[in-house]
């Protein structure tokens, strides 16, 4: 059985139906944790490519871009920014 599309995680991650999807009306905001958790189920199922738990998560976050989901309150480019220069390490 194919295993679920990274954006229907994040939506059932967020408990929504379904996401906006326009930059003026987005309020979906997932926690970081959160996105840690769909990394892990998508990389246990090696639908990832990321070398570890970090690179992972980054490419979720990525999912999030053409979804327009926040991450921690941070559009998921600036919250990539953060993660890349080390801001976030202790929480992986």
């Amino acid at each position: 059985m194919p295993q679920p599309w990274t954006s229907k995680l994040i939506i059932k991650a967020l408990g929504v139906q379904k996401c906006n999807g326009s930059m003026e009306a987005a309020k979906e905001d997932l926690p970081l944790e959160k996105a840690i958790e769909v990394a892990k189920q998508k990389a246990g199922d090696g639908h990832l490519t990321g070398a570890d738990l970090k690179a992972q998560t980054k490419e979720v976050i990525g999912t999030c871009v053409s979804m327009r989901v926040k991450i921690d309150g941070l559009w998921p480019k600036e919250a990539l920014e953060v993660i890349s220069r080390g801001d976030w390490d202790e929480r992986f």
